[in-house]
């Protein structure tokens, strides 16, 4: 029988321990828990280089904040270690959803939710989620539904497919927007918006493209006209839903060591 192999990722201890046990009653199913997000990749990485890796991800929807630091398995039910005070960066259930699909794309993953919220839903989905289920769905529900996406299914509750298709739409619709606006600049002012993007303040954007930063400001304020915002912070947003990336740091060699430059506010 192939087996198959699940991590919940939940900070509430209690439940995440109470459904892993109830998974692990299943005599196809192997499940350990995370507590937060980094445990989570960590019992990813560990599990991959183990060559036993993980094939379905259950993520709380409202995961976030300092939460217990590992993931483990004994006889199938998960031990959830002490929680640690701090736990260094930290993600959201969408966040961690996203880093996955990046770091692993092999792993499906399942969104579990206190209650209904297309918005939410539809922004699991464009993070990469195969499903998105209420954690208070039966057993055979979320049993399911973790089949389902290992045969490349989505899952979605009936109730939410038309907010969920409205949120899409909508998404779509404003990328596309912001799309033709960053296709009004020129070339000079898309290489600002990326620096923007990055971060750069204004005399970082000047030394990286060799300009003084009255010409920069000249950019700067040419970039927010044509995109019909009012703020640096409204640019990188608009330019994001575009599909604009951040500038790439330029490296330089002194005496043997690298330095990084144009990585930070200036």
């Amino acid at each position: 029988m192939a087996r198959i192999r699940v991590l919940v990722v939940d900070d509430h201890r209690i439940f995440a321990e109470s459904l892993a046990a109830a998974l692990a009653a299943e005599p196809d199913v192997d499940v350990a828990a995370a507590g937060s997000g980094p445990a989570a990749l960590r019992a990813l990485e560990r599990a991959a280089a183990e060559a036993r890796p993980y094939d379905v991800i259950l993520v709380d929807a409202e995961l976030g904040g300092p939460a217990p630091g590992g993931a483990a398995a004994v006889g199938g039910v998960p031990a959830l270690p002490v929680p640690r005070p701090e736990e260094p960066g930290a993600v959201d259930g969408i966040s961690l959803v996203a880093q996955v699909r990046a770091a692993r794309p092999g792993v499906r993953s399942v969104v579990l939710a206190e209650k209904d919220d297309p918005r939410c839903a539809a922004r699991a989905l464009q993070a990469g989620a195969s499903g998105w289920v209420a954690k208070d769905c039966s057993l055979q529900r979320l049993l399911t539904v973790i089949r389902g996406v290992l045969r490349d299914e989505t899952h979605l509750p009936p109730a939410l497919l038309t907010g969920v298709l409205r949120e899409l739409t909508t998404a779509r619709k404003h990328r596309t927007e912001s799309e033709q606006l960053v296709e009004s600049l020129t070339p000079r002012e898309r290489e600002v918006l990326r620096c923007m993007v990055a971060g750069l303040g204004r005399k970082a954007v000047a030394e990286r493209l060799f300009l003084s930063p009255h010409t920069v400001r000249t950019h700067m304020q040419n970039v927010l006209g044509k995109l019909g915002v009012h703020s640096t912070l409204a640019a990188v947003a608009l330019a994001r839903r575009a599909g604009v990336g951040p500038a790439e740091p330029v490296t330089v060699r002194l005496a043997g060591d690298v330095v990084e430059r144009g990585s930070q506010l200036a």
